[in-house]
């Protein structure tokens, strides 16, 4: 009997759809896809990064039209299953499959031990993105020496002027060309409550690791109580993290607060929504890949880092420390971002939706 062991839809240990649907074998199948080469990448996390390293998609499927695609990551769900063909959880026992396989690429794009470490040991022709060398972690590729040296100074860090994706794509090889975010909607909806008119989001956390980003509580009230005079409705967003801040929030403010959702209906919370104001987090990435209009509050990170696409626009204290890459500091250069600049950037984005 013919096999086709080379065809996209060939899975070796179970039918294949197409078997599944129409009953067909291999022979003279009518949905043969030969796969030309074997590209894998590795991006296991941040969960942001994940969202905001999918535009390579777009031009990997452009230049291989006829590759098969695996991704390894920590965020399964954030990878578009409709561009890739098989994504793999890190900690997976699946892993043994990518050590075991033959690859024609490899993007390496994680820089910290584990990911260089595996990309030392997977086989591919050709590797892009970084390895372990001399036992630590290295670039492949001169192209990946720029984004190598921003992770090790701060100062080379805040001198750059290109955002993430753009340097990513350099990594690859690639010019970036407005190339967008891909993000699959998970087919489950949940049932939110029926809202009339345009909803702000607030997103209220940041993580404990990066807690000097974090906007004062009474920052939030003020501006909820700005929005809500004129005319908006005001939805507080957050993970575990953020449930006694947002409920606190929602009691002194009267700001809806639906709780807390798995990652699959926080993002069609995010849908929900018509702006998002948030520091920089994963629901940053989830507003430009779900194209939702934004206001993005930074102090501890480079700005020239984040393109928000012609979404919406960037407010920072005036301070000449910006770009300290501090998780904790005492100076709270947060709480000098004042509410009425909010409401004025929210207004700007969103002139005629109440």
């Amino acid at each position: 009997m013919k096999i086709n062991p080379d065809c996209r839809y060939f899975k070796g240990d179970v039918p294949c759809l197409p078997h599944k649907k129409d009953g067909v074998h291999c022979e003279a199948c009518p949905h043969y896809d030969p796969i030309k080469e074997e590209i894998i990448i590795i991006k296991t996390g941040a969960a942001g990064d994940v969202i905001r390293t999918t535009p390579i998609l777009r031009k990997i499927k452009q230049v291989y039209p006829r590759a098969r695609i695996t991704w390894v990551t920590e965020f399964p769900s954030l990878v578009p299953a409709s561009f890739v063909d098989k994504i793999i959880k890190f900690s997976s026992p699946d892993l043994l499959y990518v050590l075991a396989a033959d690859f024609d690429l490899l993007y390496s794009l994680d820089k910290d031990y584990s990911t260089t470490s595996l990309a030392s040991l997977i086989k591919a022709k050709q590797k892009i993105g970084y390895a372990l060398k001399a036992n630590r972690p290295a670039p492949l590729n001169d192209a990946a020496d720029a984004k190598y040296l921003t992770g090790l100074f701060d100062d080379v860090c805040r001198e750059n002027k290109k955002h993430y994706v753009e340097e990513i794509f350099e990594i690859c090889g690639f010019k970036f060309a407005q190339e967008e975010y891909i993000l699959d909607l998970p087919s489950h909806k949940p049932k939110l409550p029926a809202v009339e008119g345009a909803i702000i989001g607030l997103n209220t956390g940041c993580g404990l690791r990066w807690a000097a980003r974090l906007w004062p509580d009474e920052k939030w009230v003020e501006l909820i109580g700005l929005l809500s005079r004129s005319g908006y409705k005001v939805l507080l967003l957050g993970g575990p993290q953020e449930d006694d801040k947002n409920k606190a929030i929602s009691a002194a403010s009267g700001a809806l607060y639906w709780g807390i959702f798995p990652l699959d209906e926080f993002i069609q919370v995010i849908n929900a929504c018509n702006l998002i104001v948030t520091q920089v987090t994963m629901a940053l990435h989830l507003a430009i890949a779900l194209k939702k209009k934004i206001v993005l509050m930074n102090n501890a990170f480079n700005r020239h880092e984040f393109y928000l696409y012609g979404l919406g626009g960037i407010i920072e204290p005036d301070k000449p420390c910006l770009g300290c890459y501090k998780g904790n500091c005492q100076e709270s250069c947060m709480s000098l971002i004042e509410p009425e600049k909010v409401m004025e950037m929210i207004e700007k984005e969103l002139p005629n939706e109440k």
